[in-house]
């Protein structure tokens, strides 16, 4: 099981890996070895995660989810397969941990007195200022 927050685990399991080859630096290494990681997890089927945490995972994925509702992450940062692999889970677990975050509820408010009258004041000087550019007077 791997671990996000303490009450959310979710099964290995659940993660399908795949290497293939990656492309960047490792020489003549590239084309014999598939060291890049293509990591595959079905948020949507997954019993381990709430409805509320696959919602928000939805708008956070982005790009990254199917329409069927899978995870892909690519990672070929590093020249070996395992560092790879590491890295691929660590984006899984930290994109899942940022998902179980309720953002609050922002409520509206109304502005202050004092915040109104900061702003007419502003707003008055900046009118005197562009007053006194155009009222210049002529030379004879």
């Amino acid at each position: 099981m791997i671990e996000i927050t303490p009450r959310i685990a979710i099964s290995e399991d659940e993660i399908e890996l795949a290497f293939v080859r990656a492309s960047g630096p490792g020489g003549q290494n590239v084309n014999k070895v598939s060291s890049a990681v293509q990591l595959r997890f079905d948020a949507a089927g997954s019993p381990n995660l709430p409805e509320g945490v696959k919602n928000r995972l939805v708008r956070l994925a982005g790009k990254r989810m199917t329409q069927g509702g899978v995870i892909i992450i690519q990672a070929q940062r590093f020249r070996t397969q395992e560092r790879n692999r590491e890295d691929a889970l660590e984006r899984l677990v930290e994109l899942i941990r940022s998902a179980t975050i309720v953002a609050p509820i922002r409520r509206p408010t109304r502005p202050t007195l004092g915040s109104k009258e900061r702003r007419l004041a502003t707003k008055e000087r900046r009118g005197e200022v562009k007053s006194l550019r155009r009222d210049k007077p002529q030379a004879d």
